[in-house]
């Protein structure tokens, strides 16, 4: 069977926006990223469980409000207390969760058809996001994450590098046309490349 990603049908390579006689590598560019998994991770309140102890993809399960663990294949996000979403194009990261994380002490979901991650990276890349979304970014640094809402639409930031700045943004599948389309549309005033 073959995976159409949520992007497939509506996001059209090229040049958009105000890009005339801007250098192309300074404008915003924004991708969806496809082939990952998405995994969510609870811990039951019941369980005794250490998880400092705990690495997936040899990162560990942090403990940091709005903090990311990453290395080039696996990102692992604090969503809340004993709440975590793992994000990686490993193809064994399941295997690698469930041999981390009990059944006795974890519930393990898998997102990846569920989500869509957009990619948005660029000098303005912050600029775009403050359009629609209420989060103080100023604030934000490099493996940083939150959840909070875009023009309406919840979704979840994080913050892959800072110079310049490149952020995923995951919403719901359900959403993808609606965010894809706010996104691209607070980028023309600086002129976007989809790739």
């Amino acid at each position: 069977m073959t995976r159409i990603t949520p992007l497939e049908t509506i996001a059209n390579t090229g040049l958009f926006g105000n890009f005339v006689g801007k250098n192309k590598d300074k404008l915003i560019r924004i991708s969806e990223i496809s082939d990952v998994k998405i995994y969510q991770i609870v811990q039951y309140k019941i369980s005794k469980l250490n998880t400092s102890l705990l690495q997936i993809d040899n990162q560990i399960f942090s403990t940091q409000p709005g903090s990311v663990s990453a290395n080039s294949a696996t990102r692992i996000q604090w969503n809340g207390p004993k709440v975590w979403t793992v994000i990686s194009n490993n193809k064994n990261i399941y295997d690698q969760i469930i041999s981390s994380c009990p059944e006795e002490d974890f519930a393990v979901t898998d997102l990846s058809h569920s989500r869509v991650i957009i990619q948005i990276e660029g000098e303005n890349a912050i600029a775009i996001i403050k359009k629609g979304c209420p989060l103080n970014l100023n604030e934000f640094t490099k493996n940083n994450c939150a959840n909070s809402v875009y023009h309406g639409i919840t979704f979840s930031i994080d913050m892959i590098n800072d110079n310049p700045g490149k952020f995923n943004l995951m919403a719901y599948r359900s959403f993808a046309d609606s965010f894809y389309h706010a996104i691209t549309d607070a980028s023309l005033e600086y002129g976007y490349k989809q790739e």
